[in-house]
């Protein structure tokens, strides 16, 4: 059976990194017995940014949990499935051997298709469920590649995972979600199951619960969280981890959205109804717009100025703001927009001063 057929939300959770035996046995004892929990999620090579810190137990924590799933039969308890991250071809034939079910392809390494295609030929036929985290940057293009990488040798559950991204204003997360890089993941891999990592996207926990609500609202299908039984003094990301008894009440708190509207139905194709409408005319103001834009050109061709008028652009901008202030409209999300539509603009401008320079060379 499918791992992501076990349940939904399909929850993972674990240590970042695996530091003792003591602290491996204490956080999955207490996950066994959660039963929203679907996997463990444990860190057993943790390469730093910058060397010198607390990088990983490798085969030794692999050992462990072989040892544990051994014991958790034992008593009775439920033999989760384990997941780490690997990097290297050498990584994955570890993982084979102590019996683990699944592996991630870690965020950097899925920036670099070389590695991903390694990683890949490694994995193939080997059984494993492969979690795939999006890269740093915000290229939907890069988290696809490495998720067709893994079904092209035969990949039977490749799973994505949502960990937010690396850019400069990141508005107080760890890693800036920029949710509408999942929802095109979705609408151009419909097929894909995706999870996302509230852990590292927050960066603290106090922003989890907010994450979590997050992507159950958007229909993500499950989470990945970092737990560990003293967060505090962890080795790795002691921030973003909670106790087992936190990630207790984190998942009591998520409030699940059904993804049939039942009754609501009707009402939804009305209001959608409008929503495709008003899209429609934006849509027509928007060619409106750009078209006036190419007739400036041509003006600004006559009188020889440039297509780019600073003054007139921080001018219309600060209008704007202050016409979506009134409105009760988010700036930073007016702002985005008319940056998008003024950067359109001014390329059809240029578009237009380019061919009228080609015409009169041709009339010459």
């Amino acid at each position: 059976m499918r791992l992501m057929d076990a349940q939904k939300p399909f929850i993972i959770a674990g240590p970042c990194s695996v530091e003792s035996r003591e602290q491996l046995n204490a956080v999955v004892s207490a996950l066994a017995q959660m039963p929203q929990v679907s996997m463990v999620r444990c860190g057993v090579w943790k390469p730093r940014t910058r060397p010198g810190g607390f990088e990983g137990l490798g085969e030794k924590a692999l050992r462990w949990i072989s040892d544990l799933t051994q014991k958790l039969r034992a008593e009775g308890l439920r033999p989760l499935p384990f997941a780490c991250e690997v990097a290297t071809p050498q990584h994955v034939e570890l993982v084979m051997r102590y019996g683990l079910s699944a592996v991630w392809i870690g965020a950097r390494t899925t920036a670099n298709p070389f590695m991903v295609q390694e990683l890949t030929e490694a994995i193939r036929g080997t059984g494993l469920t492969v979690l795939v985290k999006n890269a740093p940057s915000p290229d939907v293009r890069l988290w696809m590649g490495a998720i067709e990488r893994c079904r092209q040798v035969g990949l039977s559950e490749v799973i994505a995972v949502h960990r937010g991204f690396d850019v400069l204003k990141n508005g107080g997360y760890r890693n800036h979600p920029l949710w509408e890089v999942p929802i095109e993941l979705r609408r151009v891999m419909p097929d894909i199951s995706i999870v996302t990592d509230p852990s590292h996207i927050a960066g603290r926990r106090e922003l989890l619960q907010e994450v979590a609500q997050w992507a159950m609202d958007l229909g993500f299908d499950g989470l990945m969280l970092e737990v560990h039984p003293h967060p505090d003094e962890a080795l790795t990301d002691g921030r973003q981890q909670i106790t087992p008894e936190g990630l207790k009440e984190l998942l009591g708190k998520l409030v699940l959205r059904q993804t049939d509207g039942g009754m609501a139905d009707k009402e939804l194709r009305l209001m959608r109804g409008q929503i495709d409408r008003i899209d429609d005319q934006l849509l027509r103001l928007l060619a409106s717009r750009l078209e006036v834009s190419g007739e400036i050109a041509r003006v600004k061709a006559q009188s020889n100025l440039a297509v780019f008028q600073p003054k007139r652009w921080e001018s219309l901008l600060q209008q704007r703001l202050s016409t979506a202030e009134e409105l009760h409209l988010e700036p930073e999300f007016v702002k985005g927009i008319f940056e998008k539509i003024h950067a359109e603009s001014v390329r059809v401008q240029q578009e237009r001063l380019s061919r009228a320079e080609k015409d009169v060379e041709k009339s010459e």
